[in-house]
């Protein structure tokens, strides 16, 4: 049986590629980092380089990638069921982890996190889906993959976008914002208003 554990040497080879690439990230801007000064500072070759990164925009997302996948991935593994206290906590979880996660990111790359933005930004919404898609093929009343695929991309979009909008234009504390947001998010207010204008549309039928 092939033995598929991974190589010891391969990961201590992309460990030194990564350090070396967030070492230089303090000193240089992103853009000004060359996949030389990258091998020189860990002390490896081209050909090395390139036998494990096509580029150094794939290193930078597998960099940040890492980081997320350990940190939220793993938080995010427990939650199983689809109910508004889950999507609450899920909130929690995300504006706590984007502060922690965005000031270990510009505490060690203060140079070049705004390159780093759109992938921090999109492995945070890749997660989310992963976790929705999980929640909702576990839940036996939808089997339709499709119906799995939207719903899990509309929240994980509606829940990070939640967390952008409180971090950047919101004076409340994230506590009340959601409060505020999960009507509108798990679709609470959408059949409230349903409800309602079809109690309205009863009454206005009824003769006086």
């Amino acid at each position: 049986m092939e033995d598929k554990r991974p190589d010891p040497r391969t990961i201590r080879t992309r460990k030194l590629l990564v350090d070396a690439f967030t070492h230089l990230t303090n000193k240089k801007d992103f853009k000004d980092i060359t996949i030389k000064d990258i091998t020189d500072q860990a002390t490896l070759n081209r050909a090395t380089f390139y036998a494990h990164f096509e580029d150094k925009y794939e290193l930078m997302e597998n960099a940040i990638s890492e980081g997320i996948v350990e940190q939220l991935g793993d938080c995010l593994k427990n939650f199983d069921t689809l109910n508004k206290e889950t999507m609450i906590n899920i909130f929690m979880l995300l504006t706590t982890f984007q502060r922690n996660f965005e000031n270990e990111l510009t505490s060690q790359c203060k140079r070049s996190f705004q390159s780093f933005r759109y992938i921090f930004e999109s492995k945070i919404k890749f997660e989310l889906e992963k976790l929705f898609q999980t929640i909702l093929q576990n839940d036996h009343q939808i089997s339709d993959s499709e119906s799995i695929k939207v719903g899990a991309s509309v929240l994980s979009a509606g829940i990070f976008g939640a967390t952008l909008d409180w971090k950047l234009n919101s004076t409340l504390s994230a506590e009340q914002y959601i409060q505020y947001a999960i009507p509108y998010i798990s679709g609470e207010f959408l059949g409230h208003n349903t409800q309602a204008a079809m109690e309205h549309k009863q009454k206005a039928a009824i003769p006086e």
